[in-house]
């Protein structure tokens, strides 16, 4: 019985099919594009006389991919082939360079010399070879516990996706929220802990590829501000120094980013920005609450610490030290307190003992001073019990008397010597000197 390929098309209309057990597989297995495959027949029954390929869910004429005659090895190609298909003898369908679009259901029919058809199903996947994926980020620096963290694997490919935090395989089930196809990540309240460097994998059987990192910041603090001293941290606690001694406070905390400094002096701001404070030289006047102020510029939230500095308790006694320590006539002369009482109330000076008529000037609470009955306008006090003399002459040799009043009503009285020299007087042969007040006179030439 002679067929054509016409003849087949007809004949395979107007007979019933029987039973068949044929089945259909292609190899490799798991094709990729690109690949040439073959789809192998199994279960074929009897000499069969033609052979029908179509790639397509029914036995319709717009699925056929070719007809074969095998007793003439005549093919005829169907409005479903692209030019890759061919059928071999055995009924094994090749296709050559296979594409994504190859994909789907494949049905052989076959004609026996009985003019019985059979009917054999496959399906054939074809898998791409991925292009590689890009995270996009809703934004990549968030506050923590404010804002939403949303990554979206982007691929052309419909392929598994599965994500990575730090190089690590990331364990999307506990820490994040994940979309049916895997593709969004979503965190509400994102914490510190998710910063870090994110990427999304795609992959088939076939072929896998991995996004560029996307890195994530996460904004938070400040926490836990401290100030430190030599890396101890001292916030709360009560420093005492030496007089005169030196101290650098540092303030710590977590933060990110890096804060911004602020410090205070008993409520009054510094001009300091920095993460330190130092105290160069210690004195009564630096006694007091040191305070750090930090501030998150991003997250907009601040925090503080506070610590006391007083002078040790060897360093309260006061002195007084002249500045220059052996002034001449006609120079000026600062009789510098050190250790003067923190809770000082007023103080005076006298030009000799304590007493009224030898008070040169006092200073009230307010910081104004008033002139006594010994003040000579060239004498000024200052806020820390200092007397500033000006233009000196021999007359200003002596005793100084300081008394002070704290707070408390405790009075302290103090005295110093202060000596004036005189130079040599020019054009003269002897020298006058004057050393703390003591007799003048002239000494004959050598």
């Amino acid at each position: 019985m002679a067929l054509t390929g016409c003849s087949w098309l007809v004949l395979s209309a107007a007979f019933l099919s029987v039973g068949a057990e044929i089945s259909i597989t292609p190899e490799p297995a798991q094709p990729a594009e690109g690949d040439n495959v073959t789809l192998t027949v199994h279960g074929l029954l009897g000499e069969p006389l033609a052979y029908n390929w179509y790639a397509g869910p029914t036995l319709n004429v717009i699925y056929l991919v070719a007809s074969y005659i095998v007793s003439t090895g005549d093919e005829t190609p169907g409005p479903a082939h692209t030019g890759r298909e061919a059928v071999r003898p055995d009924g094994g369908l090749d296709i050559w360079g296979i594409l994504p679009g190859h994909s789907g259901t494949y049905i052989l029919q076959t004609l026996n010399r009985q003019l019985q058809t059979e009917v054999g199903y496959g399906y054939l996947q074809v898998y791409e070879i991925l292009a590689q994926p890009v995270v996009m980020a809703n934004d990549t620096a968030l506050v923590e516990r404010r804002d939403t963290l949303r990554l979206m694997c982007s691929s052309p490919s419909p392929a598994e996706v599965r994500w990575f935090f730090n190089g690590e395989a990331l364990p999307i089930a506990v820490r994040l929220g994940q979309s049916p196809d895997g593709r969004v990540l979503t965190r509400h309240g994102v914490r510190r802990e998710e910063a870090g460097a994110y990427q999304c994998e795609v992959w088939n059987p076939v072929s896998v590829s991995r996004s560029e990192p996307i890195n994530l910041t996460v904004y938070f603090g400040p926490e836990r501000v401290a100030i430190l001293q030599d890396s101890t941290t001292r916030t709360g606690c009560t420093i005492k120094l030496d007089f005169n001694m030196s101290l650098t406070l540092w303030c710590v905390s977590q933060s990110c980013p890096e804060p911004e400094y602020v410090w205070a002096f008993n409520g009054r701001a510094l001009k300091n920005g920095r993460d330190h404070l130092n105290i160069s030289s210690m004195t009564a006047a630096q006694e007091g609450t040191y305070t750090c102020i930090v501030k998150n510029p991003k997250t907009l939230l601040s925090g503080s610490a506070s610590v006391v500095v007083k002078l040790s308790a060897a360093a309260v006694a006061m002195t007084i030290v002249p500045v220059p320590t052996k002034p001449k006539e006609g120079q000026d002369v600062t009789l510098t307190v050190q250790g003067y009482p923190k809770d000082l109330l007023v103080y005076a000076w006298y030009r000799g003992p304590a007493s009224e008529p030898n008070r040169l000037l006092s200073q009230l609470p307010s910081g104004n001073w008033i002139a006594g009955p010994a003040h000579t306008g060239r004498e000024v006090g200052f806020a820390n019990c200092s007397l500033l003399v000006q233009k000196l002459n021999l007359t200003d040799a002596g005793r100084y008397t300081l008394k002070t009043v704290t707070l408390q009503g405790k009075t302290e009285t103090l005295e110093v010597e202060l000596q004036v020299a005189r130079e040599c007087a020019r054009g003269g042969r002897g020298r006058i000197f004057s050393d703390r007040g003591s007799q003048k006179g002239v000494l004959p030439p050598p």
